[in-house]
């Protein structure tokens, strides 16, 4: 056995790996031959060559259907690890004996309320206490210019649109109900129709828009054809949320960050009551980028956490 493993680390073509990593990241073949610079049957030979050396199925896939098989999801979660590991040798050459240390800026959009990254943090803290971090909060395209610029390590956002240099990994989803506060006429009515907030004044955040990263917020007031004047905007929740229990009008905020204000009596839930609107909030990072020893462990684990924990733990319901 120990003879066939050192038979296949010196066999294995690695870019095989890395091409593998990008089909199941980019959910198809023609789509990570895009990324990749590569013709999709290049990409094609290259999934058949490593299913032929792993002996086994990785991907289920025809015209009309790709899933990553169980093999094949075992195999990217080790990929992930393995190649953050490669990418921080650099740096980690570079270190003295002793204790992890090093400081990782990471950049998240406004009440990022995620249990799961929380439980990751204190893991990391607990193995690595030297290490100290840095966290910011700005707007999503803040966000992400952070983190192409190298201003953070990693960031957690909205996102707007795919930049081709940055690289995203779903890392929650939630939802957006309608609340008002306690000033507001509609403050405690039950079970109100869709169309009673039809001319109601609006407070919302400025991605709330077809082009933004809250379109599908924005989709709901276009087909329910509101018409109610837009009276307040910000990029932070808080702010949003500000507004509306000040009264100036109702507004969208993510109905699992708000459940205390509703307990408290300072917000009340609004329609529609089922199938609100969902946005994915994800972990955005430059794949190619050079990462000091704990940001590529740090960033390792928590997308160790994504590929493991299953998604319906990290969908946060209405």
């Amino acid at each position: 056995m120990a003879r066939q493993r050192r038979r296949f680390v010196w066999e294995i073509d690695w870019n095989l790996l890395r091409t593998f990593m990008v089909i199941v990241q980019e959910r198809g073949l023609t789509a990570a031959g895009e990324k990749l610079s590569l013709k999709q049957p290049t990409v094609s030979n290259a999934l058949k060559r490593l299913e032929i050396h792993m002996d086994c199925r990785l991907i289920e896939r025809n015209a009309s259907h790709f899933a990553v098989t169980p093999a094949g999801q075992r195999l990217f979660n080790e990929c992930v690890a393995l190649f953050e590991i490669v990418s921080g040798l650099p740096q980690h050459m570079e270190e003295q004996p002793g204790d992890l240390t090093g400081h990782i800026e990471i950049a998240l959009a406004s009440h990022v309320v995620c249990p799961f990254l929380d439980e990751v943090l204190a893991g990391f803290h607990t193995n690595f206490p030297q290490v100290t971090l840095s966290l910011s909060v700005a707007s999503s395209q803040e966000v992400m210019a952070a983190v192409l610029n190298r201003d953070a390590g990693f960031g957690v956002c909205l996102m707007q649109e795919r930049h081709p240099k940055l690289e995203y990994d779903v890392l929650y989803r939630e939802s957006f109900g309608y609340f008002c506060g306690a000033r507001h006429p509609l403050f405690g009515v039950a079970d109100l129709p869709l169309q009673a907030l039809r001319q109601e004044p609006y407070v919302s955040f400025k991605t709330d828009q077809m082009s933004g990263a809250l379109w599908p917020v924005a989709l709901l007031r276009q087909q329910e054809g509101f018409e109610g004047p837009t009276v307040g905007t910000s990029s932070h929740l808080e702010e949003v949320k500000r507004l509306i229990v000040a009264g100036f009008g109702f507004g969208p905020l993510p109905i699992h960050v708000v459940e205390e204000d509703v307990r408290a009596g300072r917000l009340w839930r609004l329609p529609p009551y089922e199938d609100p609107p969902v946005i994915d909030v994800h972990l955005v990072y430059d794949g190619a980028a050079r990462r000091n020893r704990a940001e590529a462990i740090l960033l390792t684990e928590l997308r160790q956490a994504i590929t493991t924990i299953p998604f319906a733990q990290r969908n946060y319901p209405a």
